[in-house]
């Protein structure tokens, strides 16, 4: 899956990377750790407007939800959604044809399973480039107070050799997609087929892992610094 990223480089190099600017570039800060279940805003590129990057909601709330209540609810549950069946689920089959986004990264974070220990992992690109995971949006009205929001959800699929290894359990990763690729993503003409092309694993001869501090998971303290990205080394464990 898809719960935990970062976003560790500054916002001059994800302007030229991304060749787009930001919509509201006070409100950017590197993010060493952000966790999905907190519903942070993370800067995203949408089909929308291409050339800005916007901070949209993580947890997707369909246009159609009734209320807060509901809305609430529905986000702790589209978090993530899975290629294999996004074109059927009610939340994402309207999104996936035509609401796409790009969601900015430089890594993300998997646990690997051990006998009964969990062991966190920080996953980058070898080339240690920021990159696009594969999102898509939608835009949900509050009825009751008019207030309008954007949110998201990153796509997964089935794990390269090196998520096997590390998220051993469920062997799922994002979708992250090529650079040369991005900008098809965003095309509102794809069809069906060509969208579902661009959903497959990421090289993993392209990728690298390294085990990180438990500090990650630790509920009281601050998990958006610096700290949680480094290399930690646990006795005895093969990496």
């Amino acid at each position: 899956m898809c719960y935990h990223t970062s976003l560790s480089r500054n916002k001059d190099y994800l302007e030229k990377r991304f060749q787009a600017k930001f919509e509201h570039p006070d409100l950017f800060e590197p993010i060493y750790h952000h966790s999905g279940f907190s519903a942070p805003f993370h800067p995203v590129i949408s089909n929308e407007s291409m050339e800005s990057i916007r901070f949209f909601q993580w947890g997707l709330v369909p246009f159609w939800t009734k209320d807060e209540v509901v809305a609430e609810r529905i986000r702790t549950q589209t978090i993530n959604a899975k290629a294999e069946t996004i074109h059927e689920k009610p939340s994402f089959r309207s999104s996936i044809m035509t609401k796409r986004c790009l969601v900015l990264a430089d890594g993300f974070y998997e646990w690997r399973e051990e006998g009964n220990k969990k062991y966190p992992y920080y996953i980058s690109l070898v080339s240690n480039d920021a990159f696009a995971l594969a999102g898509i949006w939608d835009r949900w009205q509050n009825n009751r107070t008019g207030e309008v929001k954007d949110t998201f959800s990153v796509i997964t699929t089935k794990a390269n050799p090196l998520l096997e290894r590390i998220h051993n359990t469920r062997k799922r990763m994002p979708v992250i997609l090529r650079q040369a690729d991005e900008r098809e993503w965003l095309d509102k003409n794809l069809d069906r087929a060509a969208i579902d092309s661009l959903l497959e694993p990421y090289d993993a001869s392209q990728m690298q892992a390294h085990t990180v501090s438990r500090l990650i998971s630790a509920k009281r303290a601050n998990t958006n610094v610096p700290e949680v990205m480094q290399e930690f080394k646990y006795e005895g464990l093969d990496v």
